[in-house]
Order: structure tokens, then sequence, then C-alpha cells
């Protein structure tokens, strides 16, 4: 029932900006084959895994602790290593020139068999489910369903799958303790449009809907097995001049490893952001 989504939606959009999709269209089975080939990725050598480290396309691995997202109250970075996979753009086609565009690092064949199949799926699938909920989106703002499928919106989006794995206390003892400064993830907004999270069953998430409350109250995202939390990004909320909400997130581990894969949308390099003609008015003109 379209109608009942979209006031569901407008509603989580306007109070947290995060909320859940169920029936997605993306099977368990492969969902379950995606997070055992992420497993497979970071249990490899250290030696290997550095043989992929993130190139300047912002391609490949990222250490543990080679992120800080919220450096004035992290004494470390991040207790996460990640594998960032984009939009596959051959090295000599034009558009590989632009940002966020360009061929992918790849695990060899020999080493992880059909991780690049796997993952390439992923992506695919995901950017489906994305734009299906843009279209949710865009009914909630009020706006065409295919607004946001333009070409030079989602149609030719940046879509990054990030591939995240938060390191279990066996290895290295680590219980965040956001006293003293030692996160998972640190607080953060994501700065796009939209992102869908598929995460395992280790609880972890936490959002904080008034950032600017004095303390700042914190509560705790559950996993849905099977289903993707979404949240909306910074670019979204000034798009809609503030209507909708970008929330502070962070990652907060109780000693379990957690295993999460993250899926970044934004439009494409030739979208203009300016404020929705159907999210100003005489009383809210356009920040």
């Amino acid at each position: 029932d379209i109608q009942r989504s979209v006031a569901l939606l407008k509603q989580a959009c306007l109070d947290s900006g995060f909320f859940y999709v169920l029936d997605h269209g993306i099977s368990q089975e492969f969902m379950d084959e995606v997070f055992a080939e992420s497993k497979k990725f970071f249990e490899l050598p250290n030696s290997e895994k550095m043989k992929l480290l993130r190139n300047e396309k912002n391609r490949g691995y990222t250490p543990m602790l080679d992120e800080i997202l919220d450096p004035e109250n992290q004494v470390n970075g991040d207790y996460k290593e990640g594998y960032y996979i984009g939009v596959e753009v051959p090295a000599d086609d034009p558009q590989s020139n632009r940002p966020f565009y360009g061929p992918n690092q790849w695990p060899s064949e020999e080493v992880l068999p059909k991780w690049r199949e796997v993952m390439e799926q992923y992506h695919r699938e995901a950017l489906r489910v994305a734009k299906s909920v843009a279209r949710i989106i865009a009914l909630a703002l009020n706006l065409d369903a295919d607004f946001f499928d333009r070409p030079e919106m989602l149609g030719d989006s940046i879509a990054t799958l990030r591939l995240l794995h938060y390191e279990g206390g066996q290895k290295t003892g680590q219980v965040s303790n956001p006293s003293e400064g030692v996160y998972g993830a640190g607080a953060h907004s994501d700065y796009g449009l939209i992102t869908l999270l598929a995460t395992d069953d280790v609880v972890g998430l936490q959002i904080c809907k008034d950032r600017n409350a004095q303390p700042q109250v914190w509560e705790y995202v559950a996993p849905v097995k099977g289903g993707f939390i979404v949240n909306l990004g910074d670019m979204l909320e000034r798009w809609s001049n503030s209507i909708f909400r970008s929330t502070l997130h962070r990652v907060v581990l109780d000693g379990r490893e957690r295993y999460s894969i993250a899926f970044f949308v934004e439009p494409s390099h030739d979208c203009v952001v300016e404020c929705l003609p159907t999210c100003k008015s005489e009383t809210n003109p356009p920040k």
C-alpha cells in the first residue's frame, strides 16, 4: 500500500530521519552470502588486505583506526576496518576522471574466487532498492514519484558500497566507552542523499534525535533480520529546506565482533541541489 508507506516514511523523516525497509526483494539467502563473502575478506592475513589499500579513487581497504569520524570526542580512530566498492568505470572511460568514478580494486580470483561477482550483484540490487525508496521519499515530499529517477540524479548515481567489520573483544579487548572517547564509529551524520545499512544481529548502532540537547540522548536502533536500516543524509536535509532530518549516529560496541554493510547513494555530478519547490513557502523561505 504505497500511500501507507508514504505516510509512515514521512513521519519517520520528520521525526528521526531513520526508518526500516522490509520486503525489498533481496533474498535472505543472497544477503547471507554477501555477509559470508565479506567475512572471508576480513579474515585474510593483513599482508593480503594491505595489497588492496584504499587508493586515490577511494576504492579498497581501510584498516582499523584509519578513520576518525568525531575528532573532538574520540581519543583514537574508529575500531573498524572497511572496504569500499563504487560504480565500476573502466580506466580508459572519460568518466573515470571524475571524482568517485573509476575502476574498483578487487581481491585476486585465486584468493577469493567469486567475491567480485557477489559484490557487483549486491551493488546492483542495493541500488534498485535505493531507487524504490527514493520514489517513496519523493511522494512524501509532494514531488512526482520519478523525481529522483532522472539521469542527472539517481539515473547515473554515485553509489558506494562499504563493507564494515568491527573488531571483537577477543582480539583487542575493545569495548566502546563514550565517556573515555572510545567508539566503534564516532558520532557523525552522513553527507549524501540516503544510506542503506544491512547489519548482522549484533546491536551497536545508536542515534541522537536532538544533537543540540545537553546532555545528548542516545538510543539503540535494533537490527532487523533481512531488513535495511535507512537514514537520510545532510544533502537531503538541505534539499528539503531542513524539513526532513539527517540525524547524528554512532556505533558503540559491547565487545562482540560486528559486521555491517553500508550503501551510500548520491545523485550524479550534474545534479543541481537547491531548495525543492514543495519545501518552501512564504513562512519557510529557502534557507
